[in-house]
C-alpha cells in the first residue's frame, strides 16, 4: 500500500475515532452552514471530511479508500491522489454550501466526498471496471455510477426527513474526480466517452434542475 494512502486512511481513523467519544472535538470541525457562513471557520469544509458519524461510517470510507486509492495512485501518482481526494472533499462541501446557504442549520460530516471523487476517477479510468455492490454483488463500473449519481440526485431534489447522508457533498465530490480524470487522460476518456456519458446523465439533469428551475434540495 502506498504509504500516502496509508496516513490518509490513519489518520481519518484516529481522528475519527477521537471526535466518536468527543463531543467538543465533533462539533467544533464538523461543517456546518451557519459556523462557516456567519463565523467564517472556513477549515470547516476540509476538517469534516475527518469525521464520521459510526464505525460503519468510517469503515465504508476507508474501505473504500482502500480498495480504490491505488488505481488512482497508479494513473495520477501520489499527488494527483491527493489533489483529488481533498479537492473533492472541498468541492462537494462547497457545493452543499451552496444549496443549503439559506439553512443555517445544515450540518454534515464524513470522507464520502473525498471517496466518491476517488472512486469516480477510478471508474472514468476503468469504466468496465467490475464492482462488488456490499462487497457482493458484481456491478460494471459505469453501470455502479449511472445508478450512484441517479440515486443521490433523486434524493437530493427530494429530501427525506429521516435521510441524514450529504448527497450534495457525494455528488460534489464525484463531479470533480471524474472532471479531474477526464481533463488529464483526455484520450483515454474520448475511448470511454459513451460509458461516461451514460453515467453522466444524472448529472446533467441535475444541473438543469438546479441551476435553471431552481430546485435546491
Amino acid at each position: 500500500m502506498s504509504p500516502i494512502l496509508l496516513i490518509i486512511i490513519a489518520a481519518t481513523s484516529i481522528i475519527s475515532y477521537l471526535a466518536f467519544s468527543n463531543h467538543a472535538l465533533f462539533e467544533k470541525y464538523k461543517f456546518n452552514v451557519r459556523s462557516i457562513l456567519r463565523d467564517k471557520e472556513y477549515v470547516r469544509l476540509i476538517s469534516a471530511g475527518f469525521l464520521h458519524g459510526d464505525m460503519v461510517h468510517l469503515l465504508f470510507n476507508m474501505m473504500t479508500l482502500y480498495f480504490f486509492g491505488p488505481i488512482v495512485i497508479q494513473v495520477f501518482g501520489a499527488f494527483g491522489f491527493l489533489l483529488i481526494y481533498f479537492c473533492s472533499i472541498l468541492f462537494g462541501n462547497l457545493f452543499s454550501l451552496y444549496l443549503y446557504k439559506n439553512q443555517a442549520w445544515y450540518s454534515a460530516i464524513g470522507a464520502s466526498g473525498g471517496v466518491s471523487g476517488i472512486l469516480f476517477a477510478s471508474i472514468a479510468m476503468l469504466p468496465d471496471l467490475t464492482l462488488y455492490l456490499f462487497f457482493v454483488i458484481p456491478i460494471t463500473g459505469y453501470v455502479f455510477g449511472l445508478l450512484y449519481f441517479a440515486y443521490s440526485v433523486y434524493m437530493m431534489l427530494n429530501p427525506h426527513e429521516n435521510d441524514n447522508i450529504g448527497h450534495a457533498a457525494h455528488l460534489g465530490g464525484a463531479f470533480f474526480g471524474l472532471l479531474y480524470a477526464v481533463a488529464l487522460q483526455p484520450e483515454r476518456a474520448i475511448q470511454n466517452s459513451i460509458y461516461l456519458l451514460i453515467m453522466a446523465l444524472p448529472l446533467i439533469y441535475m444541473a438543469y434542475m438546479v441551476f435553471v428551475k431552481k430546485k435546491i434540495g
